[in-house]
């Protein structure tokens, strides 16, 4: 079964201390900077769908989280009091999907080990860690699933496409639960559907090289910058349901906007 109508809103991270120099790329999961922040509410000023996001996804990196919560503080807060009302209890409401993490081994691009994640985000209860397990940051053992080789980089974007539709084809809340059977792999089987519902809206805060596997479209790729995509840009995109993947294409909308 389909899901309902649904818009995939991809965002890459704002500014991160990596960002500024190269020496930088030698920090591990690095902070945002100053700018990076005020760019997160940038966005929060002129993102026109706060109202309309169902679900809010994010790499578990601490750049890309902390750009989900500045960012989408709105349906950060909307989601949250509707969790509550709704009588759940944990899980927070930003979901970290080691899938969409970066794609290189730099320092910079390798995240935090779960205990530390857990130490910095659990106290405010608002990102779900569930699917962060140990060894998700390890992108050097060569039977990594996270190692940079590009059948492995490939296979997970697919996969993270895959976790989505099947996010939007369940309930309604922001929750990991599309991927507990699937051992945080996003490996989608047959899932049972609810009824059908109104539109959904799904924000992915996600890394710049990540972006192009994941919406399998390498136009503008700098490979300087290792990416087309500024900080904070954003782009929206639909499902397009295939025999053996799931692909994302750009809206009408989202590429007049960019393009002019």
């Amino acid at each position: 079964m389909s899901p309902p109508k649904t818009y995939i809103h991809l965002v890459r991270h704002a500014q991160g201390h990596h960002n500024v120099s190269a020496a930088n790329h030698s920090i591990t999961d690095p902070l945002l900077t100053p700018l990076g922040e005020s760019q997160c509410f940038a966005l929060r000023d002129s993102f026109p769908y706060h109202d309309k996001i169902t679900h809010l996804v994010a790499s578990p990196m601490r750049r890309t989280l902390y750009t989900c919560l500045l960012s989408f503080q709105p349906a950060v807060e909307r989601l949250r009091l509707q969790s509550q009302n709704d009588g759940k209890k944990g899980g927070g409401v930003v979901v970290a999907l080691p899938e969409v993490q970066e794609v290189s081994n730099l320092p910079c691009d390798c995240g935090s080990a779960p205990e530390k994640l857990h130490e910095e985000f659990d106290a405010e209860g608002l990102v779900d860690l569930e699917l962060v397990q140990e060894g998700w940051q390890d992108k050097e053992s060569p039977d990594s699933p996270w190692k940079p080789e590009m059948d492995k980089l490939k296979r997970r974007a697919e996969k993270a496409r895959r976790w989505l539709f099947e996010l939007a084809a369940r309930g309604s809340s922001s929750s990991s639960s599309p991927s507990k059977s699937a051992k945080s792999q996003a490996d989608c089987g047959e899932a049972e559907l609810e009824p059908e519902e109104e539109e959904k809206h799904i924000v992915v805060v996600t890394h710049g090289g990540l972006l192009h596997f994941l919406t399998q479209d390498f136009d503008g790729m700098d490979l300087n910058k290792g990416t087309g995509w500024g900080n904070t840009e954003w782009r929206s995109y639909e499902f397009v349901k295939e025999a053996e993947d799931v692909r994302l294409k750009e809206t009408e909308e989202s590429w007049r906007k960019r393009k002019g």
